[in-house]
This record gives C-alpha cells, structure tokens and sequence, in this order.
C-alpha cells in the first residue's frame, strides 16, 4: 500500500513567490505614502520602547538577560549598557510593547507588526550599517509578510495565538533577511525557519509574558534570517503546505492572499498608531468616555448606569471584570470605560497599578454594562450614561481615534514621541531623534537611532 508522506509537497509556490517579491523589490518600489508610514511607524515605536524601558517588567528581563549575554555593543534603549545582538533584540521588543501604546494594523489582521520588526531591525543595524532606504524597504517587507500570512490563516487568532508572536516572528525574519540583502532562496528559508519558531499564547494576556512575546519574535526573526544566509535550510511551502502554517495554526485557510495583488497596494499603509495605552479594540469606548465626560462635566457620583455597546470582539479580547494589575487592566473594557471618564485620559498612568485597584475607578467599573452588537465594527462603540436622576447623554463613535478612518495626525505623534521619549531621554536627544526619524530616508546610517536611545 503506498502512504503519501504528511508534507509531500503541493507545489502551489506561494511562499516562494512572496519571497521572491520581497528580495527583488527595492525602495523606490514603495509609494510616497508607504515611505511616510514607516517614518510614523519608527517615530511612535521608538518612543513607546524607551517609555516601556522604565517598566518594571524590563528590570526583571534585563536581570537575567545581562547574566546571560555576558555583556555587548548593542543599544538597549533607556540604558547606558549594551547586550548581545539577541539578547539586546529580545529587551528592546519587550519594552516597545509592554506598556501596550505601539502601533496596530487591524486591517483582517490585529498585529503589532513594529514592536517584533523594528526591534530586530534596528539590533542587526548596529551589526551591519545599513543606510535608511535599505532600512525602510525592509521594515515595509516585514509588514507585507506579517500581515499576509496573517490573511492566509484567517482562524489563527480565534485559535488563541498572540500573533504579536507568532506572526511577528515571520515578519521579523523576513525584514531581516531583505536588510541583509538574502536572494529569494534564501529569503524562502528564513520563512521556514522563523515560522517553525513562531509562537505566543493569548492565555498571558495581562502577564508579563505577553509582551516577551514580541521580543522574542524579534530575536528568532534575527536568527532565522542569520542561519538562512549560513546555508541553513526549511520547507519551501512553509505557509500554503500540507502542514504548513495556514494548516496548522487556522481551522481554515486562505493560501493564496499570500500572492494576492503583490505590489499593488502596501500593508504599512494600513498602519494604526494608539493614542491610548491598552488594547486598541477598546478605543472607540474610550473616545465615547472622554467626550461624554469633557461635553457634559458629570460627577461619577451621579451615574446610574452606563451602557456600552461594541463589536463582539472586543468584549473576548478585553473582558477582564476586576484587574488587579496594570498590565490586566490594559484588557478591561471596563475599567478603560471607568477610568477614561474620570481622568478624561487613558495613558500609561491609567494603567498603572494604581489606578487598577482605585476606589474611584472601580466604583464607576460596577455600574457600566457592555452589549456585543454583531454589526459594530471593531473600532465602533456607543454609549449612553443615565443619572440617578433619570436625565441620559449619549455619544456614537463610528471610528476609534488612531485607526486607518480616524487617523492620528503627524503632530499627534510628535506629541506622543516626545512625551514618550522625553520622559527618559534629554529632550536633545528626543528632538535630534525626531528629526533624523523624519529624515529616515536619507540617514546613511540607521546605527544612530539605537544610540541616540541610550542614556
């Protein structure tokens, strides 16, 4: 009897064409529009890992990664120290995601594509200097791939995986491997490679484990991109084969937006940045928070009742009922809700410890109801507060702040970034940051924007 073998191959070519498309496009391939949001995108995560820096999270890594690493040249942002090439990946991924203020595509894909992507890129630039337009090409490659494995397996969030570090892990690869100038072979095996490293649990949400996952994304990104151009091998059907990543890591499967319409479009320009630091499927929420609070100068006191309505999606994302911690409360639409209203803000000092256990917060958490509306869209909300005095106020977002629709202007990141930034660098060395990042283009060498994040 003859056994056809699990992966025999398919020869569908998808993986292989993708790779070929990414090794073969350069810089001037890229539209004016596609160069201007990965200057956005290097500004806002930039200046959420050096905020992220000063979490209590990274002393903990940082601990044991500097024991392990026995020293390094390579920047860790917000410290005067340096790691190991993976390690100092590993560090700086963590912190540009861990406040959870970093950008989001949620264009069919909810991916943190920059935390994974640039902190690998930026590590293996200060290894070998490569110049900003190699630079941009690369981070707009990692983008590309994330996302369109992520469409190839339509089901591989609903399955529980962080795509943060699962798909981060192929998008850090990819980019690295088109920094270091693979051909399309080898560009096929770094896909192999990083996939079968690719993982992250939705299960830590919360936990300090969650934003390890984009670290270590961006360091097996690095090594899958290394071992590749050493000749190491992986399947070439890594994401349309038989137990491929589409297969396996999705109950279904949609190979061919892997290939579909390359070129045409840019996956960078799908890009959201956050003007909240929490889960963005609750932005909507918040905006109605904000505005309901700054419109009509309600004293919480009076509240009756407030009912929320938002897609389904976010009520699965971001249920957490009573957080007990910062990091918990960053996936509590109720406490986003509760805290927004009173503080008129939802930045990192609302989730902080603090805030999480508040009286006053967790007063106004117990009086707000959430509805899933099936025909919401993720960054739709509406809310409607009634007083102890029977009176109702109302608001409808049809778009969260920050999203594709709704979009954070240039100025809003610079404040961001410099708000960020300044809180752990010189305000020099935020502005000269500032500047060299919108003139990423032309840095002849990307190196200096590692340094200029030491202290």
């Amino acid at each position: 009897m003859q056994v056809e073998y699990g992966a025999a191959p398919l020869d569908l070519n998808l993986t292989s064409e993708l790779c070929t498309f990414l090794a073969e496009m350069s810089f001037h391939d890229l539209s004016d529009a596609a160069v201007h949001e990965a200057r956005r995108g290097v500004l806002d995560w930039l200046g959420c890992a050096l905020a992220g820096s000063q979490h209590g999270t990274i002393a903990k890594l940082l601990n044991v990664l500097t024991g392990l690493s026995g020293g390094g040249t390579h920047s860790v942002f917000g410290y005067s120290t340096g790691l190991g090439l993976l390690d100092a990946s590993i560090a700086n991924g963590q912190m540009g995601h861990v406040l959870d203020f970093d950008d989001t595509h949620m264009d069919g894909v909810i991916l943190h594509t920059s935390s994974p992507v640039l902190a690998a890129l930026l590590a293996l630039a200060e290894s070998r200097p490569v110049d900003g337009q190699t630079f941009i090409a690369a981070y707009a490659c990692g983008f590309e791939a994330g996302v369109r494995v992520g469409k190839s397996a339509p089901s591989h969030h609903d399955g529980g995986w962080h795509l943060t570090g699962t798909l981060g892990t192929v998008a850090a690869g990819l980019a690295c491997g088109r920094q270091i100038g693979l051909d399309s072979q080898a560009l096929t095996y770094v896909a192999g490679i990083a996939a079968t490293q690719a993982s992250g649990m939705q299960q830590n949400r919360g936990t300090m484990c969650k934003s390890f996952h984009a670290g270590r994304a961006a360091s097996n990104g690095i090594l899958a991109s290394l071992l590749a151009e050493s000749g190491f091998d992986s399947s070439t059907e890594i994401v349309e084969g038989k137990r491929g990543f589409a297969r396996i890591y999705s109950v279904d499967s949609e190979v061919d937006a892997l290939t579909a319409n390359l070129g045409a479009d840019w996956a960078i320009c799908g890009n959201g940045y956050k003007p909240y630091a929490c889960g963005v499927v609750q932005h909507a929420l918040i905006d109605a928070m904000i505005a309901l609070s700054r419109d009509h100068s309600i004293d919480p006191m009076e509240i009756e009742t407030v009912s929320a309505q938002v897609h389904p999606g976010v009520i699965r994302i971001t249920g957490v009922e009573a957080p007990g911690t910062g990091l918990k409360s960053k996936f509590s639409l109720t406490h986003s809700a509760a805290v927004a209203f009173i503080d008129r803000n939802a930045s990192v000092e609302q989730y902080s410890d603090k805030r999480a256990t508040a009286d006053d917060v967790g007063q106004l958490r117990s009086k707000i109801q959430v509805q899933a509306i099936d025909s919401f869209r993720k960054d739709e909300a509406a809310v409607t507060i009634t007083l102890r005095s029977g009176a109702q106020v109302s608001t409808h977002i049809e778009h969260a702040s920050g999203t594709v629709d709704n979009p954070m202007s240039d100025g809003a990141l610079e404040r961001k970034f410099l708000d960020n930034a300044g809180s752990v660098i010189s305000a020099q060395a935020a502005q000269q940051l500032l500047e060299s990042i919108w003139q990423l283009e032309k840095l002849p060498d990307v190196g200096v924007l590692g340094q200029l994040c030491r202290v």
